[in-house]
């Protein structure tokens, strides 16, 4: 049995820093690097491609809204062209980034609104998908799992890799509790950690509501900005392994 774990880095922006990338390395098997429009400068990002190369952990870009100060975090009523357009250049900006660290970007995973928009809004997810598609149609898309995206990604010819979060509540219908409410947020280790195993070993999660979702996951996000966020990567990694469960990028061509 075989699954990813995937958290967000290269957030910080000039000095500002944003959690321990670093660590968080050591833990992972894919990182999704920020390309400045949510967060992440040009130093940042080669400072975290090297660091991720050099551990074997696959890149992906981490697009987003143009919205640095809500931190890619509000919804943006944006034309197609612009989203695909947005897109084409974060991507490409990622990919120089990478050529120049002697790696290359395997898959993208939206960002924020960006990410909760797509996995329901067609209008948009297309923009995306096609954003992708224009600069390299191999590029594997990753979506929250059970969403339509993933469908509507694959249609359009696009490897899909379903993504699952770790540190966050589950809605009974598979989206995630808004930040703004209650239980969003999971903060026990060893809680959250059984909670994986039970998701990569029998497809199931429970939602906030108490009733078991099905859910099908490739990748598993452990978000890096988080209080506790490496000691709660640390537990999850070490129970699946002792339980069987390898650790390793799931796209394709990856490190």
């Amino acid at each position: 049995m075989r699954i990813d774990l995937n958290s967000d880095l290269g957030e910080g922006y000039g000095a500002w820093s944003m959690g321990d990338d670093a660590a968080m390395l050591d833990i992972v098997s894919s990182a999704n690097v920020a390309c400045g429009f949510h967060a992440g400068d040009p130093l940042t990002m080669l400072a975290t491609v090297r660091e991720a190369t050099a551990r074997g952990v696959a890149i992906g870009a981490h697009v987003s809204y143009p919205d640095r100060v809500g931190f890619g975090r509000r919804p943006m009523d944006v034309t197609h062209a612009e989203l695909v357009a947005d897109v084409i250049y974060q991507i490409g900006a990622l990919q120089g980034i990478c050529a120049a660290a002697g790696t290359r970007v395997t898959y993208v995973k939206p960002h924020g609104a960006l990410y909760n928009t797509i996995a329901t809004d067609a209008r948009q997810g297309a923009a995306v998908i096609e954003g992708i598609r224009v600069v390299d149609p191999a590029l594997a898309l990753m979506g929250l799992a059970g969403t339509p995206i993933l469908a509507q990604a694959a249609e359009a010819g696009l490897p899909t890799i379903a993504e699952a979060f770790a540190d966050r509540g589950y809605r009974p219908d598979g989206q995630l509790v808004s930040r703004r409410d209650p239980g969003a947020v999971l903060h026990d280790p060893e809680a959250v950690a059984a909670r994986m195993l039970r998701l990569a070993t029998e497809g199931a999660i429970e939602a906030a509501d108490g009733s078991l979702l099905r859910l099908r996951a490739d990748s598993i996000c452990v978000h890096g900005d988080s209080p506790g966020a490496v000691a709660m990567a640390v537990r999850i990694r070490a129970v699946l392994v002792e339980n069987g469960v390898t650790i390793a990028p799931f796209a394709p061509g990856a490190a």
